[in-house]
């Protein structure tokens, strides 16, 4: 018998609902966890789409956010069905859980988080409110899954109680790895095209690729408002980069079968699914050292940040020179997401941290 026979979850995202129709790796992460807690048994149900997410600080805004929550939430007290858990996925102090902490007390059921942050340096400032709010939704979690260890430093010091703090590794929606690539393919990137850290990963791209003297070509797999810099930038190159646009899961995972190695260097990346998928193909990684990131990717000497591009540059020449390096990191990429990133490991961690919450409830 699987662990979650017969029960029935209740799943919110305050930020992005796992049914917006604009793709991000929020809403992939959404999903995946939908299917992955799913696999378990149980019977999982989005009860709510109400998006409560104040990205400028906007202290009106919040205060009509909190209205509307408060409204949502006494529909699901009064018309949600019967469920036996609640899960949240990504409670922080621009989206915070305004609604699964009131519907889950009212109800009885256990309240569960997965991918919180606390932030305390916003506890003063234009999202002083909302931050606090995340907080106290912390506090009210019986279980925290953290997906990176920078998140656990926060959810740790400021734990609540007998709060349970449980490490999930961020994983792919699959029980198989895909087709390894042979690696002789171009370069590729693929990301967001959208302003911010998106962006300045894009421009540390850019500056990457001025400083290679070697034989190289480029796929970039990606679109959004920022195209047109992004090709921009990309437009001294020439014909040496090649733009795919929006790609499909199946397009996407040609892409990845095809190329020699992964490029992206990761601008405040709390993890990036893309490393995952791409590792999962084999694909050798270029970014940089960042702290979400060294819970995804291989391990490796990854340049620094401080480095700058020279550094990103010199990997990429080191990994399209050196075949033998190509194939060992290849090896390497596809035992780890096999053993730790793949959905069943996803769905036996989740069940064993919320099974003796479930049973001592009933």
């Amino acid at each position: 018998m699987t662990p979650g026979q017969g029960k029935r979850v209740a799943f919110y995202a305050p930020m992005k609902s796992p049914h917006h129709m604009m793709p991000s790796g929020d809403r992939e992460m959404a999903r995946n966890l939908m299917s992955a807690i799913s696999a378990g048994g149980a019977a999982v149900e989005l009860v709510s789409e109400l998006k409560i997410y104040d990205k400028r600080g906007d202290r009106d805004v919040q205060q009509g956010l909190r209205a509307q929550a408060s409204d949502e939430a006494a529909r699901l007290i009064r018309d949600m069905p019967n469920f036996d858990l609640w899960v949240t996925y990504h409670n922080y102090y621009k989206a915070p859980d305004l609604i699964g902490p009131t519907v889950a007390r009212a109800r009885g059921i256990p309240y569960v988080q997965i991918e919180s942050t606390r932030a305390t340096s916003r506890l003063t400032g234009p999202w002083a409110d909302f931050a606090q709010a995340a907080h106290d939704a912390c506090d009210t979690a019986d279980v925290i899954f953290y997906l990176t260890a920078n998140d656990l430093i926060t959810l740790k010091r400021e734990s609540y109680g007998t709060q349970q703090l449980v490490h999930l590794p961020p994983f792919l929606p699959t029980d198989t790895l895909p087709a390894a690539s042979p690696l002789d393919g171009p370069m590729l990137t693929t990301g967001m095209m959208r302003s911010g850290d998106k962006l300045a990963s894009y421009h540390l791209i850019a500056e990457t690729l001025a400083l290679l003297s070697c034989d190289w070509q480029l796929n970039i797999a990606g679109d959004g408002p920022a195209r047109s810099e992004v090709e921009a930038l990309m437009a001294p190159f020439g014909t040496r980069v090649t733009f795919l646009g929006q790609l499909d899961r199946t397009q996407l995972a040609e892409a990845y079968s095809g190329a020699s190695l992964f490029l992206w260097p990761g601008v405040n990346e709390a993890f990036g699914m893309v490393y995952l998928e791409a590792q999962s193909h084999g694909l050798p990684v270029v970014a940089q050292d960042r702290p979400g990131l060294r819970d995804v990717l291989t391990p490796a000497a990854y340049p620094s940040p401080e480095d700058g591009p020279l550094a990103l540059a010199a990997q990429i020449a080191r990994l399209l020179e050196d075949p033998i390096l190509r194939s060992e990191r290849r090896t390497a990429a596809r035992a780890m997401i096999s053993r730790t990133h793949l959905a069943p490991a996803a769905t036996a961690c989740f069940w064993s941290a919320v099974t003796p919450i479930l049973e001592a409830s009933t």
